[in-house]
């Protein structure tokens, strides 16, 4: 041992090589290692405490590396790692396979920056004469970062390496890593493993029983890290479809999938048949020998959803009981591949409904952008934020952004009947208080743990935010259930969170329950309107409020000729907590309006001559915009029945609006009734009843809002 370390140190490198003398008996030599020291296991128990237990049966052994990754202390006196040249000041890495370097340098590396350990790695070492030996390497941080690290390493019995590779694998939900974790555990008995998965477990897809020859395989798992000879499959690539058909054939024998051993390389080349082939599948020169183990998923019958692949060269052929070996690790974790294929499966799902739900586009009033970015790439992060903006008929523009409880499929399908009811709530014109008040309805029916979307999820809590912005008066009401309060940058570049009531959120007890409020203010022009969930500015270290100032002072220093979404971006990567605990979402939203020649506004009286007034006002309006006479003989019309409605069903001063939209003219009648104007079948002698008829057969579309006073009736003419 280079050094004796006091009792006292709680270095993980002492700490471990304290641990070895618990099986180095006081009073026995051991083995002299590399450097021909003998071994002193410091630190260890008194004599008579220790097991009677020989030298040998040590499995445990220690280096501790600088920042530069050389070996500054070294324990590895047991016999089973006699020959592992390890001096004192010499590079770790002259320890590995060179093909192995490159990954095992980068783990390295990634724990002396995050600090945080990485356990449990399968890995192969270099004895001096040319043999390898197959360890469980532990890469662990010092107490302080600039003492290095230290590495831990387990010579690994083959029933131990079973236990660990299996337990490694295990450990995700993600189809490359499930794949990788394999491969790294396959490279203990060859010196190139592969793994090559059915393109529809890849994709997450169901697998059935599927004729041999129609399978189609990708490469998901290829160790170790290395240049590979030009024409070779690589990560991610598919193999030819010869390929496929041929390895699917070779490990269904009698249809049941079987392994097999091609032992070298003549043998490999006949079976392949092509030089195409030869140089895809084959990975070097050096390269004899494969064992071929298929992936099988247990049942009647038996789906194979893969192909592993193990390569030695041809000075050590595959004994019988390492095919075994192979047979029973993949065996094993056959079923990890498969949980990982389910979980892909609904991860895509949610990311396809995540996707359905973002903006599109805010329409020429209105530019929106916006941001997503779950807590970790899997489907157990995805599904609880969403934003929508999209134009409602009348030509106003919606805004919404909302935060369901939980992540997964629960939230997801939760998420995606939130925001569809919303939409076709504000789009049928109901104000944005009104839509919140359904959907806190609807939270509370979906509280059922029994027949709910998912078992056992609730939805209880979730926080819905609700603008609507007006392009002509620049005015936006907003309602907000329990969700964090917008920011608004002014043209002038003032910055805020807007003053909201505070409200519970959706789905509240019926004692908290109350009426929810709309808040209305003037965006002009130039504004810049974010909406967001706490994932953005929700941060441990900081208050609250702190962060929603950081959000302000970043989006208050967007610029006017910034391209949104490459501001948006910006200042998610500037706002959102180094350590990212929820979902992050963001909506920013810059106001333009229409222009002022583009509209036009009319208040009259109830009285019988307001239809002719409107008809004069509206006739002179439509010459200034030259109009076509078809065009504006529909509009006078359209004007007309809408004015005489609201005189004889309705009352107060009646407003008229006219609004020139690209290729439509847009016309709006409000008054102070609250009746719902209903197109019904008027009898040949009715005399009523015939306007909204005539407003159907000359618009594209129409439709009602209600609004605080009464309501508005609009209708789309194509000019």
């Amino acid at each position: 041992m280079d050094s004796t370390p006091p009792s006292s140190s709680s270095s993980p490198f002492d700490l471990v090589s304290s641990a070895l003398g618990r099986y180095i008996p006081r009073g026995q030599a051991a083995a002299p290692g590399p450097a021909g020291a003998p071994a002193d296991p410091a630190g260890g128990p008194p004599e008579q405490d220790l097991p009677a237990a020989g030298p040998q049966e040590q499995i445990l052994g220690a280096v501790n590396l600088d920042r530069e990754l050389r070996v500054t202390h070294r324990n590895l006196e047991a016999p089973v790692f006699a020959g592992l040249d390890a001096p004192t000041g010499s590079p770790f890495v002259d320890l590995l396979p060179q093909g192995d370097v490159p990954t095992v340098t980068r783990r390295l590396r990634q724990v002396l920056e995050t600090g945080e350990a990485h356990v449990a790695r399968v890995q192969r070492l270099r004895r001096a004469d040319g043999s390898e030996l197959v360890v469980s390497m532990s890469i662990l941080p010092a107490a302080a970062p600039q003492e290095g690290l230290t590495v831990s390493l387990i010579a690994m019995a083959r029933r131990l390496h079973l236990y660990a590779a299996e337990t490694a694998i295990g450990t995700s939900l993600d189809i490359g890593e499930t794949a990788q974790s394999l491969a790294e555990s396959l490279l203990a008995w060859g010196d190139v493993a592969a793994i090559d998965l059915d393109f529809a477990v890849w994709t997450g897809e169901g697998v059935t029983e599927r004729a041999q020859d129609r399978i189609r395989l990708r490469r998901a798992a290829l160790v170790p890290d290395r240049a590979w000879p030009e024409g070779y499959v690589t990560l991610g690539d598919d193999l030819p479809g010869e390929a496929s058909r041929l390895l699917a054939q070779a490990i269904r024998r009698a249809d049941t999938p079987q392994s097999i051993v091609v032992p070298d390389r003549a043998t490999i080349e006949r079976v392949l048949g092509s030089p195409r082939l030869v140089r895809a599948l084959v990975p070097s020169d050096r390269s004899a020998g494969v064992a071929c183990v298929p992936l099988v998923l247990e049942g009647d019958p038996p789906v194979v959803l893969g192909v592993a692949e193990v390569w030695r060269r041809a000075d050590r052929p595959f004994a019988d009981s390492e095919l075994l070996d192979l047979e029973e690790l993949v065996a094993r974790t056959s079923h990890h591949v498969d949980l990982a294929r389910q979980h892909q499966r609904e991860h895509t799902q949610v990311l396809a409904l995540q996707r359905r739900l973002l903006p599109r586009s805010g329409g020429g009033t209105i530019q929106t952008a916006s941001v997503y970015q779950p807590t970790t790439p899997d489907s157990a992060g995805v599904g609880g934020d969403w934003v929508n903006s999209f134009p409602l008929p009348d030509g106003r523009t919606a805004l919404v952004v909302g935060d369901v409880v939980g992540h997964g499929l629960g939230a997801a399908a939760t998420m995606g009947q939130l925001s569809m009811e919303a939409r076709a709530l504000l789009s049928a014109g109901l104000a944005p208080d009104e839509v919140l008040e359904h959907l806190d309805e609807t939270v509370t029916l979906l509280d059922d743990a029994e027949t709910g979307l998912a078992a056992g999820y609730s939805a209880l809590g979730s926080t819905c935010c609700i603008a609507v912005y007006d392009p002509v008066s620049h005015r936006v009401a907003l309602s907000s259930a329990g969700h964090l309060p917008p920011i608004l940058v002014s043209p002038d570049g003032r910055a805020g969170p807007l003053a909201l009531h505070p409200h519970p959120g959706l789905g509240a007890e019926f004692a908290l329950r109350e009426p929810f409020g709309v808040h209305t203010f003037v965006a002009p022009p130039g504004s810049l309107l974010a909406l967001y969930t706490d994932g953005l500015v929700e941060d441990p270290a900081v208050q609250i409020d702190e962060g929603i100032g950081r959000l302000a002072d970043a989006v208050a220093s967007v610029h006017p000729w910034d391209p949104l979404q490459q501001a948006a971006r910006r200042v998610v990567s500037e706002v959102m907590p180094a350590r990212q605990r929820d979902d992050v979402t963001l909506l920013l939203a810059r106001m333009i309006g229409y222009r002022k020649e583009d509209t036009a506004t009319w208040r009259l009286p109830a009285r019988d001559d307001a239809a002719v007034r409107a008809r004069a006002l509206v006739s002179a309006l439509l010459r200034q915009w030259r109009t076509r006479d078809g065009t504006r003989d529909s509009v006078l019309l359209l004007v007309s029945e809408l004015v005489t409605n609201a005189v004889r069903h309705a009352g107060g001063p009646i407003t008229v609006r006219l609004i020139r939209d690209g290729p439509g003219l847009l016309c709006e009648v409000g008054d102070t009734g609250n009746g719902r104007p209903r197109l019904g079948r008027a009898g040949l002698l009715d005399d009523g009843g015939r306007g909204l008829h005539v407003v159907h057969r000359l618009t594209t579309r129409w439709g009602v809002r209600w609004t605080e006073t009464g309501k508005v009736v609009w209708a789309e003419v194509v000019r």
